[in-house]
Parts: C-alpha cells; structure tokens; sequence
C-alpha cells in the first residue's frame, strides 16, 4: 500500500486533527521567513520562538554557526537524531533565483486544501521538516529520549565558485563537531516510496576550457576568432558524450544506488559589456557518484574528451582545466543495521507491507555525511510532486505527511 493511502488512525499521544493541523502550522511558520543557504538564522529563530510558545515543556534552542547559518534543536542529544534542514534549494529571492526560474514575480504563499498543501520550498525541505518536528513531538510527549535537528545548509553547493580557500561549513558539521555522537540517525527528505539506507556521493566539476580575449569589432582579436562562446558547441557535445559514457559504465549492481550528472551552469563574458569576446568559458557540472568512484578518474575522463573535441578545430589552442569539489563519497549502512531493521518494521505497521526494494536511485543528501561519522542512518519521507501552476512550487499530500510523521515517531521510540 503506498504512503498516505491508510486512513490517519491514531496518531500515537494526540488527536488525529491536531498531527496534521500541527503539519500545517508548522508550514505556515516556516513559508512566513525565507530561509536560504547560509543565511536561516532569522527562520531558525522564528520557528523556535512558535515551537517554545506552542510546545513549552520542550527546549527549544537555536545555535548559529557561519555568518548566517543556524540550527534548530530541541530534545535529548543521547536519542536518535531526526534530521532535516531549514534551507531551501532555491532562496525563494526572485532576483537571485532568476537565472534558474527565468521568473522575475515572488514565490506565491502557501495553499492548504482539506487533502493537501502546496507552495514553495515544500519538496526541498519544508514538509518533510514538518513531518519531522511533529513526529519528534509525538515521541517527546511520550518521553521518548529523542533529538531533533533542523539543520541549516542541508542543501548542496559547490565550493568552486566562492572565496579561494573558503571552506564548506554546514549545519549538520557544526552540529557533529559540538554535539555528543547520536545512536543512530533518521533523515528526513523527500524521495522514493521506501526506504534507503544506502545513498550515493555528491561531486561538483567546473570546467574550463580558456583561450584569448578580443573585442568584437576585431573579430580576429580572440582565439578563437570569433571568440569562445561562438566555438561551444564542440564542448558541451563532448560534455554530453562522457556524460552518457559516466552513466553507462557506472552501474552499481546489488545496491539502492545509480550515477547521474550533468550541466547546471554555463558562463562566460559579462552581460554589461558585450563588445568583448572572454578568454574563459565555465562549465559547472554535477556528478551523482556511486561506491568506490573516484572523483579524479571522473574528471580526468571528462577533461580527455573535451581536449579530444577541441583538438582539431578553432578550440585547438584553448586550454582544458577540470577542478573537482567532492562533498561526500557514496555510503551505505549495513542492511542489517538495527535502525535498518527497525525502519522496515514501522513501514510495515504503518503502510501494511514491506518497503519496496529500490535500484538506481539518484539522490544524496547529508546522510552520507552522518555516516562518514559512523552514525548508521535511513532516509525516507513523502514524495512530492511539481505544482501544475508553478514549477518553483511543490504539492504534497497531507495524509502523507501524518503518515511520515507517525514513522518518524516511531523510529525514535525504537518500536
């Protein structure tokens, strides 16, 4: 039986009504303050402030980290963490989204029907944030030794575009570094209907293929003449080539994981000053890794490509660079674990069956970063899908979301 279709039925210590109206309230808080990478400070503090005047018996404490960055916590550090995050993978900024949305108007508010809500942020991360927080307040009520976290900087981003020997700081490192080790994890993301307790690595390449600048009134001023940008289609049609090949040839058999990459940015030039050809054109791309990959094989292939397409055409001086940002390796949790083996057996009391097995899924999240501290972890929680009247906006169903919320709270008590 897939997530949300069981009628709601008890939800543990409250009222049905009050789990899922307490998912709402909680999305409302959260849609009320923009909380974008690094900066969610200012949602961490408004969230925790409602939590402590909704739920005062909790102790509800924001710590910041960073220029901007901050955690919501509350409950026992010795119980199993529930993990989520505050930040949202667009900033929800019209004008700083803009190169990814093409629009220039505000997200719209958040819409609640009696069967689901709607709005942004929802899918990456806020429901099942949500979810979360209310499943840990069932388990807490219960005096159930549970931890919540609400991380900042749970979303990837790459290191290769900021400040030279700027290091990665996120919510969930700031969180391990000052905090006793938890038991076990549960994340709760968004994804497929089951559970994983494998997850693959997260990798960032920037390439860079650099020639000479010109001015567009001499044409053959740049190398290539003409300048770079008019020459990139040998590039990304070799970007394209080792994209297919990485895919391909990086299967990973008897795991829940697959490869992916691509594209996600292209640039070169300045749009204020269009009449000069630019030396340099950038390409940022995503590598979904799996198992025992390694990020310098990876590159390196990619680097041999675009030289190979570059080699005997007007891209033939050019240089070809690959720099590498890897946040995390792939990493699995044995499938025996006991969280594993407790997760499969709240799935099956609360959806009726076993969780559907799963092969090349796609999505890394700070999972593997738990477990690179040796904190065995699962991820699962609801899907989401895109708003037919906004793409920036998510749709959730909310009987899911009680569902998810009710699983949470059972894998905190260790039932």
């Amino acid at each position: 039986m897939a997530p949300g279709r069981r009628r709601l039925g008890p939800f543990l210590s409250t009222e049905p009504q009050d789990a899922g109206e307490d998912i709402v309230r909680v999305l409302e808080v959260l849609d009320g303050v923009p909380a974008p990478y690094g900066r969610e400070s200012a949602a961490a503090v408004h969230l925790a402030s409602w939590c402590t005047a909704r739920w005062p018996w909790i102790d509800w404490t924001v710590h910041r980290y960073g220029t901007g960055g901050a955690n919501l916590q509350a409950g026992d550090p010795a119980g199993v963490l529930l993990y989520s995050h505050l930040d949202t993978s667009l900033s929800g900024d019209p004008v700083e989204d803009r190169p990814i949305t093409a629009r220039a108007d505000p997200p719209p508010p958040l819409k609640v029907t009696s069967t689901h809500v709607e709005g942004f942020g929802l899918g990456v991360a806020r429901a099942p944030a949500a979810a979360a927080l209310t499943g840990f307040i069932s388990a807490a009520s219960r005096g159930v030794p549970a931890r919540l976290l609400l991380a900042g900087s749970g979303t990837h981003r790459s290191m290769l575009h900021g400040p030279a020997g700027a290091a990665r700081s996120t919510g969930l490192d700031h969180y391990l570094a000052t905090e006793p080790r938890p038991p076990a994890a549960v994340v709760a993301k968004g994804g497929p209907p089951t559970i994983l307790w494998e997850e693959p690595g997260a990798l960032y390449l920037r390439l860079r293929v650099q020639g000479r600048h010109g001015a567009v009134l001499a044409r053959e001023s740049a190398d290539p003449h003409g300048g770079i940008i008019a020459h990139a289609g040998p590039v990304l049609d070799a970007v394209e080539r080792w994209r297919a090949a990485y895919v391909a040839s990086g299967t990973a058999p008897g795991t829940q994981v697959g490869p992916a990459a691509g594209i996600g940015s292209l640039a070169a030039g300045r749009p204020d000053k269009p009449d000069l050809f630019p030396a340099l054109l950038e390409a940022g791309i995503y590598v979904v890794t799996i198992p025992g990959a390694a990020p310098k094989a990876i590159a390196d292939a990619l680097r041999t490509e675009v030289e190979a397409a570059c080699a005997t055409g007007p891209l033939a001086n050019c240089k070809v660079e690959v720099d590498i940002d890897e946040i995390h390796p792939a990493a699995a949790t044995p499938a025996d674990a006991p969280i594993v083996r407790e997760a499969r057996t709240a799935w099956r009391a609360e959806f009726g069956d076993a969780p559907p097995p799963i092969t090349g899924w796609t999505g890394s999240t700070d999972g593997v970063a738990l477990r690179a501290h040796g904190v065995d972890t699962v991820r699962l929680g609801p899907a989401s899908r895109p708003s037919p009247e906004d793409p920036r906006c998510d749709v959730l169903d909310l009987a899911s979301l009680t569902a998810y919320a009710r699983l949470y709270a059972r894998l905190l008590a260790r039932e």
